[in-house]
């Protein structure tokens, strides 16, 4: 074990912001090696409650007084310097360190770490490799930034060499890491609150691929333009996957789609035809996600009829097309989407497995993402027949001014002309009543706390039915 850990055993480390999807995976994971923990959060949630459940004291307000004689504090990226938590900590000559280098210092532990990276994909494509180490029997650790109710949460601890994790680019973050094989999905515009430009962020995933072990792989998609430049400069074994890309070491021939959106498609392995393989998520973005946990895989050695089983019988993490349930012919689904690129790769799924009118949820999330991409934003949702958009989720921002839904709605409309404002959740619910029918689909797409207008949709037209 690394010696920072080491030195933690037996003693406590506060997490600020610990009801986090990876605050609250990774206090899993100290409290596993024997590490107290502490914690606060401004907000009650699944994630706090667990950990109350496992006795960990938490603050739902957060003051220096909740520092003490902890050993270590660990924060977010959302978290400014001067909270007073970090502040309390820095004056009582307590280390702070942030929660991408506790990450990484875990993934010190393991032999074999595997980070995956992009703008796009992550969460599905890790839970994808984290299944397969599962079903070989190989015992990974995983840490994900979603629910995989395989695993039961996000987190999984695991007694192997394995580890598995999602790498977020955020801040750099994953620039706090050192693995063994390193993926990435694609390179696009966003978090453009913290990058300059597209060509900061290309900068930012190749100091990430040149993190990656000089023993290790860079696993890298060839249909992105940007991730194949890296690869060309890359001084490490790299492998590549891809649909389009003829230079592609793993790609997919002869895809097909059911009524469900599900894709069937050949493996393709250095041109070699493998088998045919029948996802059960949709979306010919799965397909391109299958085809990276194909090539990690083979690079560890995992059977390529264990990786196609699993594949076959894969259920999406949570919040990933998330199917919520079905009300006189209407069928609920919900999505994580918040960036155009999987807006658009969302809507083809829904528009691959409907056929009624697609009717599209969607709440903005941060007022920077919404003014950086509002030309992409406006072209996307062409596959949706009406789009109902809600108030930008603020997150980690506050409000400037300089950008709301309404001017979202605007441009939109200028593309498309099928975008209306409606700001209350329970206004919303009204208007899909009113305006679905059977066959139809309702798509609640954000990162924010958008997918509750399902659940309302639901609950409320079975009441009228009773009624």
């Amino acid at each position: 074990m690394d010696s920072l850990l080491q030195n933690l055993i037996g003693h406590t480390v506060h997490m600020v912001g610990i009801g986090g999807i990876s605050m609250s995976g990774l206090s899993e994971i100290l409290l596993s090696l024997g590490i107290n923990v502490t914690g606060s959060d401004i907000n009650y949630s699944p994630n706090v409650e667990r950990l109350k459940m496992k006795n960990v004291p938490i603050s739902l307000i957060q003051e220096p007084s909740n520092i003490t004689n902890q050993k270590l504090v660990v924060y977010t990226a959302a978290m400014p310097y001067n909270h007073p938590e970090l502040e309390a900590a820095r004056s009582k000559g307590i280390p702070v360190i942030s929660r991408a280098e506790l990450l990484g210092e875990i993934m010190k532990m393991y032999e074999y770490s595997i980070a995956i990276s992009g703008t796009h994909g992550k969460t599905t494509t890790t839970s994808m490799i984290s299944s397969c180490l599962i079903e070989a029997e190989k015992d990974p650790a995983v840490h994900i930034g979603g629910i995989l109710d395989s695993i039961g949460g996000t987190t999984r601890i695991g007694k192997s060499g394995y580890f598995v994790t999602e790498a977020c680019e955020y801040k750099d973050s994953f620039l706090k890491f050192r693995p063994y094989v390193g993926v990435v999905l694609n390179i696009e515009p966003d978090h453009l609150d913290y990058f300059r430009d597209i060509e900061h962020i290309q900068l930012s995933f190749s100091c990430f691929a040149d993190q990656i072990q000089q023993k290790g792989f860079f696993v890298g998609n060839a249909d992105d333009e940007r991730v194949s430049l890296i690869m060309k400069k890359l001084g490490r074994r790299a492998v590549s996957y891809g649909l389009t890309s003829p230079e592609a070491n793993w790609t997919a021939r002869k895809i097909t789609f059911d009524d469900n959106g599900f894709a069937s498609f050949s493996v393709v392995h250095n041109k070699k035809n493998l088998f045919r393989l029948k996802l059960g998520i949709p979306g010919l973005h799965n397909v391109s996600n299958s085809l990276a946990c194909f090539a990690v895989c083979h690079l560890l050695d995992i059977p390529v009829d264990i990786v196609k089983k699993t594949l076959a019988r894969f259920k999406s993490p949570r919040r990933r097309f998330e199917h919520k349930g079905v009300v006189d012919g209407i069928r609920v689904v919900d999505d994580y989407a918040h960036h155009p690129t999987e807006i658009v790769a969302t809507l083809k799924a829904a528009k691959s497995c409907t056929h009624g009118k697609i009717l599209c949820v969607f709440q903005p999330h941060t007022y920077s993402r919404t003014s950086e991409l509002m030309e992409q934003f406006s072209k996307a949702f062409a596959f949706a027949d009406r789009v109902y958009i809600t108030d930008i989720y603020a997150a980690r921002e506050k409000n400037t001014g300089k950008v709301d839904a309404s001017n979202l709605v605007k441009n939109i409309n200028s593309v498309t002309n099928n975008a209306v404002y409606i700001a209350s959740f329970n206004d919303i619910v009204n208007r899909l009543i009113q305006d679905s029918s059977p066959g139809d689909l309702i798509l609640t797409m954000g990162a924010g706390n958008v997918d509750q207008i399902g659940n309302m949709f639901l609950q409320e037209k079975k009441i009228r039915a009773v009624g």
